[in-house]
């Protein structure tokens, strides 16, 4: 007993001369904690359809079930806000597809409803970037809602406005395969590229009425710039990463980023490790310095206002040192480490998206 204690208070005495020692890691603590951070990509609510699965509870940090983040975790990792992604996988391009994707959607929804009555000390849904300022200055998690793959909408232009008004802020447009909207990145019986389709050019500009965030991550090459000509607003990838560095067509390519930038928008570097880097392995798994190499590399492409972050966390997302929300104040270090500054920081970790909210919502022409 009298060992177990000595062991103990050494390793106590330890980490506080090694934490005195880190001067860096002290300041990226600080930063952290000071600024508003926001996590553009998050699957939590996949977990949600688990019986008793409630994001208002901790769960230990690593287990089997645990997910990867919760809103107790959020609050102790200094994540101030996040887009839950209500996912539908794609099916069938038919009425009965289409019918069952749009009640998943439903489905997943109403949980969410349920959810936010059930935690409203804890978390609150945001629909503008004010409300999460106001939130955040509540203690509270500001959660934005996202619909990931524009499969749900089927060929129904009035399913846009539908998933506005059940909170749904931003609409990642396809997602593995190709839909009715446009083409996927992913879709392995594509024979061309065919882009953004007539009805999904409307659902762009159905989007652009709403002052809805179009969400460019998972779409095809093509799409992705069908997409640029056809919004008069900033779009956002919300989970992605840089092609130069991991050659994996999920991740944009230069002349995409040049373009998002001309467009105002953001790519949120996903910290997703096939996405960072080529054939992880074991023996050379993705970590943090490899997720923060890709936004370095964008911010030196496109500039410190187009570059944030979006983990894919509960959707694959995770790294070798980044598991859970708990270790989100890790890529703030490392960010420090690099010599970025408190304002490009607070850029990075939320404020370029909030900015592409705001203006897609300027731009709104709600009436019409």
């Amino acid at each position: 007993m009298k060992i177990s204690l000595l062991a103990t208070s050494l390793l106590f005495l330890c980490t506080t001369i090694l934490g005195a020692e880190d001067p860096i890691a002290r300041k990226a603590r600080r930063i952290h904690d000071r600024i508003f951070t926001l996590d553009t990509h998050c699957d939590t609510p996949l977990l949600m359809l688990r019986s008793g699965w409630d994001p208002g509870q901790r769960h230990e940090p690593y287990g089997a079930k645990s997910g990867k983040q919760d809103f107790p975790r959020m609050k102790e990792a200094g994540l101030d806000a996040s887009f839950f992604a209500v996912f539908v996988p794609q099916g069938d391009l038919t009425l009965e597809g289409r019918a069952r994707a749009r009640q998943q959607a439903e489905r997943i929804l109403d949980l969410l409803d349920v959810t936010f009555q059930k935690n409203s000390l804890l978390a609150q849904r945001a629909l503008r970037p004010e409300e999460a300022y106001r939130l955040e200055k509540q203690g509270k998690r500001a959660i934005f809602l996202s619909l990931e793959n524009g499969y749900p909408i089927g060929t129904d232009l009035s399913a846009v406005d539908y998933f506005y008004q059940r909170g749904i802020r931003t609409i990642t447009l396809a997602h593995s395969a190709n839909n009715d909207l446009c083409d996927s990145s992913t879709d392995s019986h594509r024979q061309a590229d065919r882009g953004l389709s007539e009805f999904g050019r409307r659902v762009v500009a159905r989007m652009n009425d709403l002052g809805m965030m179009i969400d460019v991550s998972h779409i095809s090459e093509k799409s992705f710039f069908d997409v640029l000509a056809a919004s008069r607003a900033p779009v956002m990838a919300s989970h992605s990463s840089v092609r130069a560095l991991c050659d994996h067509p999920r991740n944009l390519n230069d002349a995409q980023l040049d373009a998002l930038r001309k467009n105002r928008g953001v790519i949120q570097i996903c910290i997703f490790s096939r996405y960072v880097r080529s054939d992880p392995s074991p023996q050379a798994p993705a970590n943090i310095a490899r997720a923060v190499d890709h936004i370095d590399y964008a911010v030196r492409r496109i500039g410190i206002d187009h570059v944030g972050i979006g983990t894919d966390f509960d959707g694959g997302g995770g790294l070798e040192d980044c598991r859970d929300v708990t270790d989100l104040p890790k890529i703030t270090e490392e960010l420090v480490r690099r010599g970025y500054s408190t304002d490009a920081i607070r850029k990075i970790w939320g404020a370029n998206a909030m900015r592409v909210m705001k203006e897609s919502m300027r731009l709104a022409r709600k009436g019409k």
